[in-house]
């Protein structure tokens, strides 16, 4: 039990919210964020707001020197109202609409990633001069959550979208790519710097010289399974850049699950055990729609901390509170609770601070979304 789960459960135990609620400890979000800058200190930290965008949040990784990964104008503007300078906003959505673009660019947001002719298009004419970083597509086949073929083009392709923008009046600022959420191997980012050092040189043949290098995130969890420690990723990422570049460039890092999994808790109430079929169902009162949504084919598994309940365990099957056959959590990842558990029994699921709240369906069964509470110095924050 880590000082910010120990934090949350004096929150909890003082205050009894309702349940199924994720409480943040934005402390333990600090320190996170203060680890990854010390791992990497000659690189520019960007958080993806994605993972979990709740102000609290977004005040911690700015006051511990962390900037903003974003995906569209909503989270341009919680980050703007947390206090942080555009300039520490980098529009990583390769996705975007031409007015998405200009909104961005209206409020002094510069830092753009794109992956085709027609959002490098947009850029030149709604934001002009701005600086492109082209996202090429790597494998990565051993993170729990990869992106496929959604992002990213080919090598070849991106030197000519950067030549192209260079063309076009903005500022051909380097390569990025993503080896996939929840990553294991800190050999993953070694293909893609390999193959951004191709393109650092094919777009310097033609005059552009580029200097920045995005290497995305995806450092790992230790969610059930031990994942390489901080250090080991770095060294692996340092190692392999100064392998293939012979002058160092601009490292620039977008974590979101590595910054605040661990800073979160939810707690949730047991609502129905069952015996069918021959095995344990307990019904959770959270689920794939409101807050476990990485559950789905069982990608993450959550650390479960059954309160007030000890003795024999034994096997179940975890499913969430709707009417839908999808809302099954776990049933082929083996998982055991107590053989004494019973509806109204109180669980908690351990490092659910990164896409839980920001993942929950508005209502699906009139199911709210999930409540957040986050932590400030131990203390709830004025605005959650």
């Amino acid at each position: 039990m880590t000082p910010g789960h120990e934090r949350i459960r004096r929150f909890l135990n003082d205050h009894e919210p309702a349940t199924p609620c994720l409480v943040v400890d934005t402390d333990t979000v600090a320190a996170r964020v203060r680890e990854l800058v010390a791992g990497f200190p000659h690189a520019r930290l960007c958080y993806a707001v994605k993972a979990n965008p709740e102000p609290a949040v977004l005040r911690a990784v700015l006051a511990a020197g962390g900037g903003f990964d974003v995906a569209g104008p909503a989270e341009i503007s919680a980050c703007l109202a947390a206090g942080a300078p555009a300039a520490a906003l980098s529009y990583g959505n390769t996705i975007k609409k031409p007015a998405d673009i200009a909104f961005a660019s209206d409020r002094g947001v510069r830092d753009f990633t794109t992956d085709a002719p027609g959002d490098v298009a947009n850029l030149a004419e709604h934001a002009p001069g701005a600086s492109v970083s082209v996202r090429i597509l790597v494998d990565g086949p051993a993170s729990a959550t990869p992106f496929g073929q959604k992002f990213g083009c080919e090598p070849d392709a991106a030197a000519a979208l950067l030549v192209e923008a260079d063309r076009l009046g903005l500022d051909a600022a380097g390569v990025a790519f993503h080896v996939g959420s929840q990553q294991p191997d800190p050999g993953a980012w070694e293909p893609g710097i390999a193959a951004a050092a191709k393109i650092f040189a094919a777009c310097a043949a033609q005059g552009v010289r580029l200097r920045r290098l995005n290497i995305g995130g995806g450092f790992g969890v230790a969610y059930r399974s031990p994942v390489p420690s901080l250090a080991e990723y770095a060294s692996a990422i340092r190692t392999a850049v100064r392998a293939h570049f012979p002058d160092e460039p601009e490292i620039l890092l977008e974590p979101g699950r590595a910054v605040v999994a661990g800073a979160g808790l939810i707690r949730t109430e047991v609502v129905l055990v069952s015996h069918r079929f021959g095995r344990r169902w307990v019904y959770l009162d959270v689920g794939r729609y409101n807050g476990l949504a990485e559950t789905e084919n069982e990608a993450i598994p959550y650390r479960l901390d059954p309160l007030g309940r000890d003795g024999e365990r034994g096997p179940v099957v975890l499913a969430g509170p709707t009417c839908d056959g999808d809302d099954v959590l776990y049933q082929r990842t083996p998982y055991e609770l107590p053989l004494s558990l019973r509806a109204g029994d109180r669980i908690d699921i351990l490092d659910t601070g990164a896409y839980t709240a920001s993942y929950s369906s508005v209502a699906f069964n009139g199911i709210p979304p999930l409540r957040t509470y986050c932590l400030e110095g131990g203390r709830l924050a004025d605005d959650t």
